[in-house]
């Protein structure tokens, strides 16, 4: 059993900008921060300039050690995060471990997820959540093991998805409540609850190419929580027929109903409604992005065209 009114000594491993909450939060409890590995520097823009990662540049502010591993088997990385001796490894928004990192600490190794675990394993569960059309959403606590995301539960937090959140909103309100959720979960160590493995749970996969396009042979719901869940990155897109150029289309509004156009097709109502006919509706496109151009809306769209008819496929 782990004494909860003890402080204890966390080595916190994490890379963007959804960490940061949760860092802040362990930096000013009562627990002994001792050290923080991120990512490596990358380059960044046309000049190729290093650019330090989010949780790297908090670490420097506050004057946190910091640790960049180019290899998680390099024994003098290991060697080094073995001489902290800390109690226990957080690990928010950051890569695979090898079971040579994640077992060094005696209370173990705990990472906290964006989604009500089992439900939602990989790498994009607030994505995946809003493209799914879920109703509900949060935050799981648990012990890395062999498996993605797999490992016992400690602690869940659920938040509602309102049918206006995009990714953006949901990941905004998801790293706030990371910041006294960690907390929580360092009170409840003691707490383990075995993951069902079941063959209806939903996946969160790595977004690519592939999986944000859009297909204009879906439904305008299942077209409408793709685009919400793809904004407003990466974006959801598609491709404008006879041009090949690449559209993104960043907040839409779905009309149910019957239509005499063909899926994917353009239509200019009113003159001020930017419409895209789909197989049970239209969906009115309210922002987008033509390759190579700025966001802009659907109406500076419509008055930026000569050719109000074209197709996306």
């Amino acid at each position: 059993m782990i004494n909860m009114k003890n402080i204890l000594k966390i080595l916190f491993m994490g890379t963007p900008d959804f960490a940061l909450a949760s860092l802040d939060s362990i930096y000013k409890s009562k627990h002994n921060l001792c050290c923080v590995v991120t990512s490596p520097d990358k380059k960044s823009g046309r000049g190729q300039i290093l650019k330090h990662s989010p949780v790297k540049i908090y670490c420097n502010e506050k004057g946190i050690n910091i640790i960049q591993p180019q290899n998680f088997e390099d024994e003098k990385f290991l060697k080094i995060i073995k001489s902290y001796n800390a109690d226990i490894f957080v690990v928010v928004a950051f890569k695979i471990l090898p079971k040579k990192v994640w077992d060094i600490p005696k209370l173990g190794t705990i990472n906290i997820h964006a989604s009500l675990l089992p439900n939602l394993r990989g790498a994009a569960p607030i994505n995946w959540a809003i493209i799914n059309g879920l109703k509900e959403t949060g935050l799981t606590s648990f012990y890395i093991d062999n498996g993605i995301d797999t490992g016992n539960i400690i602690s869940q937090i659920k938040t509602e998805i309102n049918l206006n959140d995009d990714f953006g909103m949901l990941y905004k309100r998801l790293k706030k409540m990371s910041g006294n959720f960690i907390l929580k979960t360092l009170e409840n160590l003691n707490s383990r609850k075995v993951q069902k493995s079941e063959n209806t749970l939903l996946k969160a996969p790595k977004l690519d190419k592939l999986n944000t396009r859009i297909n204009w042979a879906d439904s305008g719901k299942e077209i409408y929580f793709k685009i919400k869940g793809l904004s407003p990155k990466p974006g959801a897109w598609s491709l404008i027929k006879d041009s090949n150029k690449t559209i993104k289309i960043y907040d839409t509004i779905f009309f149910k109903g019957s239509n005499n156009y063909k899926n994917g097709e353009v239509i200019v109502q009113n003159k001020n409604k930017l419409m895209i006919s789909v197989k049970d509706g239209l969906l009115e496109i309210l922002s987008l992005q033509i390759e190579g151009k700025k966001k802009i809306s659907g109406l500076d769209f419509i008055n930026g065209i000569k050719n109000n008819k074209f197709k996306l496929i």
